[in-house]
C-alpha cells in the first residue's frame, strides 16, 4: 500500500467568506436530546482519529485475538475511516511500525478485515445501485416481507426478546454503534429469522450508525442476506443463543444493554423460523 501523503502546513483559502455562527442554527437535538450517548461515545475530527489508531496500536490490538466476543472493545476506528479523518494507508502504516509482540500477532488479521472495506468499495464501483439492487439477480424472486410493523419495531427497538439481539441495537441506539459480530447477528435475525427484506435493516444501519457508508453497508447487509458477493452464505443463520453462550458466556455485554428485569418473551421462535427461511431460500437456490 502506498505511503501516506504528508498532511499540508497550510491551506490558501484567498480569505475566509462571511458565514454564520454554526451554533446559531441549533442543529443538535434538544427535545429529546437523542445524541447524548453519541457525545459521550465519539469525538469527531482527525485529532482525535489519531488518538484512537495510537490508542490501538499501542493497547486494544494486543487482544484483538478476541475480536469475536462483544464484550472487549473494538478499535473505534470506522467512524474515522467512514468521514475521512484517517485513511487506510495511515492505518497500515502504523499497524507496519513498531508494535509490542502481541499486538504485532494480531496485526494482519485487523489489517484483512479493513480489507474487507476496499472490497466493498470495489465492488460499489462496479455495482452503484447496491443499497438498492440484489448483487445476485435470483434473489430477486426471494420472498422477503416489506412489512415494517410490529416485529421491525421490536427489532429496531430492541424489544425481540432475543438477549442478544436486543444489547446489540440498544447499543446502537445510545452510541451510534454495534461490535461487528452482535451486528451479523441482528442482521441475520431480521432477514433469515423474520424474513424481512435487507434493505430495511440497511435503511435502519443508514440512519444510526455513525460508521455507515455506501459500500460497506449494503456490501454487509448483502452478505448477510445471501444476495451479495459470496460464495454460499444462504444457509448462514446466526443462532442468537448459541452466538450467545460462544461469545458472551457470562452475559457481561448482554447485561450491560439490557437489565434482567427487561428481559421479554422472544416475538419469534428460532428454530421454527430458521426451518421457513431454509425453506425459502431452496426456492431460490434449487439446494
Amino acid at each position: 500500500m502506498r505511503e501516506p501523503v504528508p498532511a499540508p502546513r497550510e491551506l490558501p483559502t484567498g480569505g475566509e467568506p462571511a458565514s454564520d455562527d454554526l451554533a446559531s442554527w441549533s442543529l443538535l437535538p434538544a427535545r429529546p436530546d437523542w445524541a447524548a450517548g453519541l457525545r459521550e461515545t465519539w469525538e469527531p475530527g482527525e485529532r482525535s482519529g489519531q488518538r484512537r489508531l495510537e490508542g490501538f496500536a499501542t493497547g486494544g490490538l494486543a487482544d484483538y485475538d478476541r475480536r469475536d466476543e462483544p464484550a472487549v472493545a473494538t478499535s473505534g476506528l470506522s467512524p474515522h475511516l467512514r468521514f475521512g479523518e484517517i485513511s487506510p494507508a495511515q492505518v497500515w502504516q502504523r499497524l507496519h511500525g513498531d508494535l509490542a509482540p502481541a499486538a504485532r500477532r494480531n496485526a494482519a488479521k485487523f489489517l484483512s478485515e479493513l480489507g474487507w472495506r476496499e472490497f466493498h468499495w470495489h465492488t460499489l464501483a462496479a455495482q452503484p445501485d447496491l443499497a438498492t439492487r440484489n448483487h445476485r439477480p435470483a434473489y430477486d424472486a426471494f420472498p422477503w416481507s416489506w412489512d415494517r410493523g410490529p416485529e421491525v419495531e421490536a427489532w429496531q427497538r430492541g424489544r425481540t426478546g432475543i438477549p442478544l439481539v436486543d444489547a446489540g441495537m440498544r447499543e446502537l441506539w445510545r452510541t451510534g454503534t454495534m461490535h461487528n459480530r452482535v451486528r451479523m447477528v441482528v442482521a441475520s435475525f431480521l432477514v433469515k429469522n423474520l424474513l424481512r427484506h435487507w434493505r430495511i435493516g440497511e435503511e435502519w444501519f443508514w440512519d444510526t450508525l455513525v460508521d455507515a457508508d455506501e459500500a460497506s453497508n449494503p456490501g454487509n447487509w448483502q452478505w448477510v442476506a445471501g444476495s451479495g458477493a459470496d460464495a454460499a452464505p444462504y444457509f448462514r443463520v446466526f443462532n442468537p443463543e448459541l452466538q450467545a453462550r460462544k461469545f458472551d458466556p457470562d452475559g457481561a455485554y448482554v447485561r450491560r444493554w439490557v437489565p434482567e428485569g427487561e428481559l421479554l418473551a422472544p416475538i419469534v421462535d428460532l428454530a421454527a423460523s430458521r426451518r421457513r427461511a431454509l425453506e425459502a431460500f431452496a426456492s431460490v437456490t434449487g439446494r
